[in-house]
């Protein structure tokens, strides 16, 4: 009879050799200018078709197809971001099809390629900045939703960041219209808890959307580790990157990485001070009981 030890065992060895094997798929796909067939994945994983395509889910939590965009689309923001063109950049990270490209560069970049390639030029981004308990808020949108949410000491230190993100872009004060949705984030960061109605026009990689997706998932009142994070999407030795992605979000609150803590429960930084981290937990939490 196997005793409980030797099952355990042998359940560490299998997903050991799952990780293993969805690594060097992974490892397949970036190298690759065209998505591999599933079957020539699961090949290289030593694992059937089905079983492959569950197995990668599970342990990245994208399909191999999500997985393959986000890298295509990674490749795509290094070439523009390097000075290359459009073009150039779309062949590049293996888009045959420049229609195909152009259909859906919007969800991948957050706003038309070539406007990424010049830092925003040809989009008008409308923002506004106010005052809330926590101190200034700036608060910018493109025509698809909110791209930034920032808190801070300073009003000009916030509205030159803004500018030296999106150096071309076209910035425009907000009408009445805007306003609304400077006084709904102003509203958001009073209540976090009550969540945020409004678009996002984010942009990420496939592992950072991940992430923010995860961190949305986060009950108002509560917090997770930046372990706990890597394990929910998937990655469980993906603690460090996941700091660095709630480092990068370009949302105060609308993406509560205010969340996450160390694991010992202690806060670590923030990206708007970690003071303002602390008192958005307790509103959260007061509000909670």
């Amino acid at each position: 009879m196997t005793s409980t030890a030797e099952r355990a065992r042998a359940a560490t060895d299998v997903s050991a050799r799952q990780r293993q094997a969805v690594t060097r798929a992974c490892r397949l796909i970036e190298r690759s200018d065209e998505l591999p067939s599933l079957e020539r994945l699961a090949a290289a994983a030593g694992l059937s078709r089905f079983h492959f395509h569950r197995v990668f889910k599970r342990l990245t939590g994208v399909t191999p197809k999500a997985y393959a965009d986000g890298q295509r689309a990674r490749r795509v923001r290094d070439g523009l971001a390097a000075g290359a063109s459009v073009t150039a950049a779309m062949y590049g990270a293996g888009f045959n099809s420049s229609g195909r490209f152009h259909a859906s560069a919007a969800a991948r970049l957050g706003m038309r390629p070539s406007a990424a390639r010049a830092g925003g030029a040809g989009t008008t981004i409308r923002f506004a900045v106010g005052q809330c308990s926590l101190g200034a808020v700036l608060v910018a949108a493109t025509d698809v939703g909110v791209c930034t949410i920032a808190l801070g000491d300073d009003p000009d230190r916030l509205v030159r960041a803004l500018q030296d993100r999106f150096p071309k872009a076209a910035l425009a004060g907000g009408d009445a219209g805007f306003e609304r949705w400077v006084a709904a984030v102003v509203g958001l960061v009073e209540q976090p808890a009550l969540g945020l109605d409004l678009p996002l026009d984010i942009r990420g990689t496939a592992f950072q959307l991940r992430v923010w997706e995860a961190l949305r998932a986060i009950p108002p009142g509560e917090t997770a580790s930046y372990a706990q994070v890597a394990r929910r999407i998937g990655q469980p030795g993906a603690s460090r990157a996941v700091a660095a992605a709630c480092a990068a979000n370009p949302v105060a609150v609308a993406i509560p990485c205010h969340r996450v803590v160390r694991t010992d429960g202690s806060l670590s930084g923030y990206r708007w001070g970690v003071q303002r981290k602390a008192a958005l937990l307790e509103r959260e939490r007061a509000r909670r009981s």
